[in-house]
């Protein structure tokens, strides 16, 4: 089996066969408490991962670089915040966080922990 049909056969598994990449970036977000939409050389992306690990978080991280189709969906999230610059894009809890910037603004203001603990990445 093929990386292409390896990958559409793991996508039908996970219920994401047959979606919009704008469908896959609303399931992964609302499936999962923390989604970090990443890029692996990215070193603005490395410092969001390595937040979530200070903090504790376990995201799951959607290295788009690495993933068969993670052009299409680079293009959706693009769509949905409205900037060509989507490396990192952050959902906590279903909802968008933003990109580095705004994931720091929240962790300084005091507002990122709290939201964590209410998508149920972090217990304590």
């Amino acid at each position: 089996m093929n990386d292409v049909s390896s990958y559409r056969a793991r996508l039908q598994l996970m219920g994401y066969c047959e979606v919009s990449p704008v469908e896959r970036v609303e399931r992964l977000a609302s499936q999962n408490a923390v989604v970090v939409f990443s890029v692996s050389s990215c070193c603005l992306c490395y410092v969001v991962k390595r937040l979530f690990c200070s903090l504790g978080v376990n995201p799951m991280v959607y290295e788009l670089d690495e993933e068969i189709d993670g052009s299409d969906v680079k293009n959706a999230l693009a769509r949905l915040v409205g900037q060509s610059q989507v490396a990192p894009t952050v959902f906590v809890g279903g909802k968008l966080i933003g990109g580095l910037d705004e994931l720091m603004s929240a962790h300084i203001s005091g507002t990122l922990v709290p939201r964590l603990k209410e998508a149920g990445a972090l217990w304590l």
